[in-house]
């Protein structure tokens, strides 16, 4: 590794280099480092990024420093752009051009097909693909002071290099073994705009409510809109506006003065009378006021029949076992949501479980299981189907 590759892009023609370089390979590695501590969007700090033949670091805190050729890249959907454990990259580049990129390779979710692990950390994963130890002293740094040490950036262009080998050996791995198309719903899924919406009007679906009558609804539903507006103006956490558990006592109490508010448990004394309290006091007075202006409707819950006592810790046990036959992590088959649906008898096709190669897998299997055409025993430790004789 050289002092040039070591030396973040500052200048457009470089970048502008970089990105022509980058734009030939049909993938692109890509990590980011940002800081968030205290504020709502990240603040961009380093962008790394990786190709067969080029690798390098831009430094996107210089004033006048254009991004476009490589946000270009980013939005570029005939190509492929790898990441591992995107979520928070994908905000990011989100804001940045408009729209989540795609299509993505996240190798977090690639290693669940290669029986590599659940939520798998990035060095354990280079180091179980490549026999690789990173130097993880640098992981927890600031990002933001310049200039960056030698250290610092040489941690920080490892995370494309690695996964660059790391990418190429999985994509390899996976079309040997055919399993390419059983993670593609879960890569596609990384790409769903709706992820990374941060409209007010809908802050509320991330938070669980705990009643359902509509004065009630329509407080909390309103609280969490105000808190949304409020964190992206000021550009502060939401915690630092206002807790979770604060929106829910608002919600209950509906408290109509400031010395109402200064009585509740989860909101500061004297929160109400704050800069970042501007306009609660009115919010909540006129979801009171109008409940059928804010409180969404629900819909209707539906009684689900009874689970039959057992079935799905049955089930549970078959997916360990098909899991374990095939080296792939249990939840990329079939979550607890499937496996609670499946166990009540359920057979539609919006159960991810009973479609596709999962069916085939396991869906087939759970469905004979909970209708005594296959059963299941331990032998010498190890659980063994067969079809029961009668």
């Amino acid at each position: 590794m050289t002092d040039k590759t070591l030396t973040p892009i500052t200048e457009q023609g470089e970048l502008q280099k970089f990105c022509d370089s980058l734009s030939k390979s049909d993938f692109i590695c890509v990590d980011t480092e940002f800081h968030r501590e205290t504020t709502f969007w990240p603040e961009l700090c380093l962008i790394q990024a990786s190709a067969p033949g080029v690798e390098g670091l831009i430094d996107p805190m210089v004033k006048g420093l254009d991004l476009k050729p490589f946000l270009d890249l980013m939005a570029d959907t005939s190509r492929v752009k790898v990441f591992h454990a995107a979520r928070q990259d994908m905000e990011i580049f989100n804001k940045l051009i408009g729209a989540p990129p795609a299509p993505v390779f996240d190798t977090q979710i690639a290693a669940m097909a290669l029986g590599l692990g659940d939520s798998i950390s990035y060095d354990n994963l280079i180091q179980r693909t490549l026999r690789r130890q990173i130097d993880k002293s640098s992981q927890f740094t600031d990002w933001k002071r310049r200039p960056l040490s030698d250290k610092q950036l040489a941690y920080a262009l490892g995370d494309v290099t690695h996964l660059r080998d790391a990418y190429i050996q999985m994509h390899n791995e996976l079309e040997k073994l055919g399993r390419l198309g059983w993670i593609e719903d879960e890569m596609a899924a990384i790409s769903d705009a709706a992820l990374y919406n941060t409209d007010p009007k809908e802050a509320w679906q991330r938070l669980k409510f705990r009643k359902t009558h509509k004065d009630y609804l329509a407080v909390f539903v309103a609280v969490a809109e105000w808190r949304e507006r409020q964190a992206q103006t000021l550009d502060r956490p939401r915690r630092r506006i206002l807790k979770d558990e604060a929106i829910q006592e608002i919600a209950d109490q509906k408290p109509k003065t400031a010395e109402q508010f200064d009585r509740l448990r989860s909101v500061p004394n004297g929160f109400i009378r704050s800069r970042n309290a501007d306009g609660l006091l009115e919010t909540v007075e006129a979801a009171i006021a109008d409940p059928d202006a804010y409180a969404p409707k629900l819909p209707k819950r539906q009684h689900n029949p009874q689970t039959p006592a057992g079935a799905p810790e049955m089930l549970k046990v078959l997916l360990k076992a098909v899991s374990d036959d095939i080296n792939v992590v249990p939840r990329l088959i079939a979550n607890a949501a499937d496996i609670e649906r499946i166990a009540r008898g359920e057979t539609s096709n919006d159960i991810p479980a009973l479609t596709g190669w999962r069916n085939e897998v396991f869906g087939t299997k759970a469905r004979a299981l909970l209708t005594g055409e296959l059963a299941l025993s331990f032998q010498d430790g190890q659980v063994r189907l067969f079809e029961p004789k009668h």
